[in-house]
């Protein structure tokens, strides 16, 4: 039965099976030395050319061949030991050996970090690109990363619960995704740019503490903390809390979290900062204030919260949330953050003076999550709509959550963490893609698939659709 490269040290004096790449090959005349690479890392092995069709094979290899070999696992000689490797004590005598599959040359090379690498050209053989230590320990702990989340929250009383990729269109700030139905043609579904509705109506329902790993979508343009078209985040609701509630239960989160998949890491203050936004913009001159002691100590995590944010933001007549014709203002936030209670009676006076109970949870100078207490009281949501201009069109667009609120809705709130910016910004990456298997480029091309794509005349006529010719 197979075993893993790292299984090895506990297997000296046995008889083994391993498979994997053929990571390096170094011929030293009567021994060739291979390393055989695998997903827990690499082992030695030795092939001696007293044993002919062992060593005749091992002559052929090349990087990248698949193979599978059989022998015993047997102690460097002294001096030979490599002690940074975790089998660098141990070597496999091969006594058989099996070609599984041979490998052309590759397009570039995959034995350092590869940031020198076009990125196109990376994101075309991401699957190789993928083989390298560098991202296969990236998403590794990624995965680590999401496996502590789950198991914590669920320790903590949260239900993991999947909302529709398949939504509806609701002016929420980026572009969404659309998605044409066949069965209702001239319909459009689209792609969630956060489950921002579905948890409120999860609270509605009475889970009172939801989560899921989500993955969300907007159509806005790539930058290096974010990546095009789709994202994952780590979606937090809870019912019957404060803003101090979910402040403290993400603040623990992440702590721990910290402290088990990344021991290395030192977290410069705890309890973290709270900033509020005013403050923020006069001491930092931004919102998401870097505020490491040592910039340049990789291991340095620096939380922080800003609070206290501007309800609304003032918008002239050709902005996002214009529709009545004479608003003035837009949410900086979304439309259902909950004002903060000292401040409602200005909601009639003097609207720009209004705080919203936002949250947004910092770390080394990138904003990495955001939240809020959401309106519960349907006065204060009616308010609120007709402060950002929402005509009755833009008001039935929400009609379901609108209604769902007549019966009965608890106090609620949340945060949605960015898991792939968390991720960077821990890893000290330079760009969200080197912490996603399989992203869009810059250009917003999936270019291991040859995505986006044409499609063919009989799938758009049979979602009642036709192209329009561009016009030069």
């Amino acid at each position: 039965m197979r075993i893993l490269s790292n299984e090895t040290p506990e297997k000296v004096g046995k008889e083994v099976e391993l498979s994997g790449w053929v990571d390096a090959r170094r011929d030293h005349g009567k021994l060739i030395f291979v390393d055989l690479r695998d997903r827990t890392g690499t082992i030695q092995l030795v092939f001696n050319a007293k044993d002919e069709v062992t060593y005749k094979v091992a002559e052929a290899l090349r990087p990248e061949w698949v193979i599978k070999v059989e022998g015993k696992v047997g102690e460097r000689p002294a001096g030979m030991r490599n002690d940074d490797l975790p089998t660098g004590t141990v070597e496999i005598g091969v006594a058989k050996i099996e070609v599984l599959s041979q490998a052309e040359t590759l397009p570039f090379d995959i034995s350092g970090d590869g940031y020198e690498i076009n990125e196109e050209i990376r994101m075309k053989y991401r699957y190789l690109d993928l083989r390298r230590r560098r991202m296969r320990r990236n998403i590794l702990l990624r995965h680590k990363t999401s496996q502590f989340v789950r198991n914590y929250l669920t320790a903590e009383g949260f239900v993991e619960i999947e909302t529709p990729i398949l939504t509806k269109s609701t002016p929420e700030g980026a572009r969404d995704f659309i998605v044409p139905s066949r069965l209702q043609q001239g319909k459009f579904y689209a792609l969630p740019q956060s489950p921002q509705q579905y948890k409120q109506l999860l609270m509605v329902a009475g889970f009172e503490k939801y989560f899921q790993i989500a993955r969300t979508f907007r159509d806005e343009d790539p930058r290096a903390d974010r990546a095009y078209g789709e994202f994952t985040q780590l979606d937090m609701e809870m019912s019957f809390v404060t803003q101090e509630d979910i402040l403290s239960i993400t603040e623990n989160l992440f702590t721990k979290l910290v402290k088990e998949i990344f021991p290395e890491k030192h977290i410069t203050k705890a309890p973290w900062p709270r900033i509020p936004h005013k403050e923020a913009i006069e001491k930092y001159g931004t919102d998401k204030p870097d505020l490491r002691v040592d910039k340049g100590d990789p291991n340095e995590l620096a939380f922080s919260w800003t609070i206290d944010f501007p309800l609304f933001t003032e918008q002239s007549e050709k902005d996002f949330f214009h529709g009545s014709g004479s608003a003035k203002f837009a949410p900086s936030h979304h439309m259902f953050t909950a004002p903060h209670p000292d401040d409602i009676p200005l909601l009639d006076s003097d609207p720009t003076r209004v705080r919203g109970l936002q949250h947004d949870l910092v770390l080394n100078g990138f904003e990495v999550g955001g939240g809020s207490v959401r309106i519960h009281q349907p006065k204060i949501q009616e308010k609120v709509f007709e402060l950002i201009g929402f005509n009755k069109i833009q008001k039935d667009q929400f009609a379901h959550m609108l209604e769902a609120f007549t019966y009965g809705v608890p106090p609620h709130g949340g945060i949605a963490p960015g898991l792939d910016r968390f991720i960077m910004v821990v890893l000290g990456e330079p760009s969200i893609r080197e912490v996603i298997a399989f992203p869009a480029t810059s250009g917003g091309s999936v270019a291991v698939m040859d995505a986006p794509s044409e499609v063919d005349n009989k799938q758009l006529d049979e979602l009642g659709l036709a192209l329009k010719k561009k016009t030069k």
